[in-house]
């Protein structure tokens, strides 16, 4: 999507209609279109707005990324309301095709979303390949929100702009080196560190942590990985080819990593730690 069509604002799918293309995938378009919609209906006057944001609004998105979504609310959903979106979520993974089970994404109200003093209060959330949904903090971060105003995909209601604040790029350098240390034992906490997926998802996340870190800006994983083998020691390029090259690689319950490759990926988070560290005394 060029940035003009994003600037446009309008709800796209009235004015442009079904043929507009939201990702290069046609059917988590059509699902991505049909879960705004439901929401909308579900929600009624306390809809705000549809959007998306993560991976493929920065233009990395692929068949092993999840589809973000945000949508926006006048208040928290509760009730008669909360009960339907619930439904709405367990349905949806039920659904025939590959995304119905690969999309995640918060209800956002939009006071909270506004600016960083709404950070830390849980949305309404479901995450990828779940059909229960929880109260969480899981996208109410800056993070979220600069991808959002800076390069989020209306699927219906205003432009991200006018209901994100600007998070400016010396606010998400200090969130990210703050976030550096310790990044490690967070994955451990949830991860199957036995997984080939983990092995990767390591050494994607420190890679993309440190390029926010270093720019204020935020990249998607594959972008992450390029400049990650542009700008650091050569020692690390082939950890970081391999994983690039393994994002092709479908995800399989049973999937070990390739032998040596998880200590190369704890090593590297080490590295980015320890440089880190050096360059900005560990945050």
């Amino acid at each position: 999507m060029t940035t003009s069509a994003r600037a446009l604002g309008c709800d796209l799918f009235t004015s442009i209609g079904s043929q507009f293309l939201i990702t290069p995938f046609p059917e988590l378009d059509a699902l991505l279109r049909d879960l705004n919609e439901s929401a909308r209906a579900i929600l009624q006057d306390t809809y705000v707005g549809g959007y998306l944001q993560g991976s493929f609004a920065l233009g990395g998105g692929d068949a092993q990324s999840d589809a973000d979504f945000i949508i926006v609310t006048t208040v928290p959903p509760s009730g008669q309301v909360e009960a339907e979106l619930r439904r709405l979520h367990a349905d949806i993974p039920t659904r025939p095709g590959f995304w119905s089970d690969n999309i995640e994404g918060s209800y956002a109200d939009a006071d909270s979303l506004r600016g960083a003093a709404g950070i830390g209060q849980p949305w309404l959330f479901v995450d990828r390949a779940h059909r229960e949904m929880t109260w969480d903090d899981h996208c109410n971060n800056l993070h979220t929100r600069w991808i959002l105003r800076n390069h989020g995909i209306t699927l219906g209601g205003p432009p991200p702009r006018e209901l994100v604040d600007p998070v400016s790029e010396q606010a998400m350098r200090e969130s990210a080196r703050q976030a550096l240390p310790g990044t490690l034992e967070g994955i451990r906490e949830w991860a199957d560190m036995n997984h080939a997926w983990t092995q990767r998802y390591i050494v994607q996340t420190y890679s993309r942590v440190l390029y926010t870190a270093e720019t204020g800006k935020v990249a998607s994983k594959p972008a992450a990985l390029v400049w990650a083998r542009s700008k650091l020691d050569p020692a690390w390029l082939p950890l970081l080819t391999q994983v690039a090259e393994d994002r092709a690689i479908p995800w399989k319950p049973v999937d070990p990593p390739r032998p040596g490759s998880m200590q190369r990926a704890y090593e590297f988070a080490a590295y980015v730690e320890t440089l880190a560290a050096s360059q900005w005394g560990g945050g």
